[in-house]
């Protein structure tokens, strides 16, 4: 089976450092994957071959047995660091569809997914690679696990985060937010409460900034502005907590096994914002002359 292939298998994140770390020791077979990884044979040869294409192991024998490479001992480090960043950079630089992906957003733009496709397969025109939905599912999700973009959970855009503090104009945003959020209610739907997940992701989408910044943002705001906005807890079964697409997290796991994986989440309830211990839902503005003084 050759390694070449136009589209990006589907392997996970998870997988590819499960497989790396292994090959540490040397001469580790595809029978060796199947066993430690507990994958099936094909599941196996997938991530072996990926990860021989992305340089991260590579074949040492005529047998089929593989060790980790120079490239591939960088992407350990960085990921017993917890230096998503550096993993996201090793991955850029070797994987041609990664690398290509993340090209899409060095001017910080805002991307609808079939547009990122069509400009994917534009761009590969002229080369030997192939991008498909699948493919972008994948790069996607490395993307999103690592931080390198945010997609947003109820629209399904992806954009780059440029911003770890959100600017001094982030009430104008929000209530810009709110205001867009009511409109598509409808005239005679309007909502008192906003559900802050929904206020969250659009919001971010809008500043380019993470999701914590946007929190920290929120309880400075409500803290100065005590009787303009108030934050409301929710009942459990409330459909502020849910989401199309979940949102994609990685960290290293902690494990008494001498293999190096990690815990990943594709979680589809959306969290609120924590105050002095409670979770918040949903958010109402009585009054649209907001303070806000977001320095530490």
């Amino acid at each position: 089976m050759s390694d070449e292939r136009p589209t990006v298998r589907p392997v996970n994140l998870g997988r590819l450092v499960e497989l790396t770390h292994l090959c540490r020791d040397g001469a580790q077979s595809t029978d060796d994957a199947v066993d430690t990884l507990d994958v099936s044979k094909r599941r196996a040869r997938e991530t072996i071959l990926e990860s021989t294409r992305i340089n991260l192991i590579e074949e040492i024998s005529a047998e089929e047995t593989y060790a980790t490479t120079s490239v591939g001992e960088r992407f350990i480090d960085a990921v017993e660091a917890s230096d998503w960043e550096k993993v996201s950079s090793v991955l850029q630089t070797h994987s041609p569809h990664y690398g290509e992906f993340l090209g899409l957003f060095e001017d910080g733009c805002t991307i609808e997914p079939d547009v990122a496709l069509e400009l994917l397969e534009d761009q590969a025109e002229f080369t030997t690679y192939e991008y498909n939905e699948t493919s972008l599912d994948v790069i996607g999700a490395w993307a999103q696990r690592l931080g390198a973009i945010q997609r947003n959970a109820f629209n399904g855009t992806f954009y780059a985060v440029e911003e770890s503090e959100v600017p001094p104009n982030f009430p104008y945003v929000l209530l810009s937010v709110a205001d867009s959020l009511e409109e598509s209610a409808g005239v005679n739907l309007k909502k008192r409460y906003l559900s802050i997940p929904e206020l969250r992701e659009h919001t971010c989408e809008r500043l380019s900034c993470d999701r914590a910044a946007f929190d920290d943002a929120l309880r400075t705001l409500a803290q100065e502005n005590i009787g303009r906005i108030e934050l409301s807890g929710a009942p459990i079964d409330t459909g502020a907590k849910e989401a199309r697409y979940g949102l994609k997290t990685i960290e290293l796991a902690d494990s008494d096994s001498e293999l190096v994986t990690t815990n990943q989440s594709s979680e589809q309830v959306m969290r609120g914002v924590e105050q002095l211990g409670k979770q918040y839902y949903y958010l109402a503005v009585y009054d649209r002359n907001l303070q806000f003084n977001n320095n530490d």
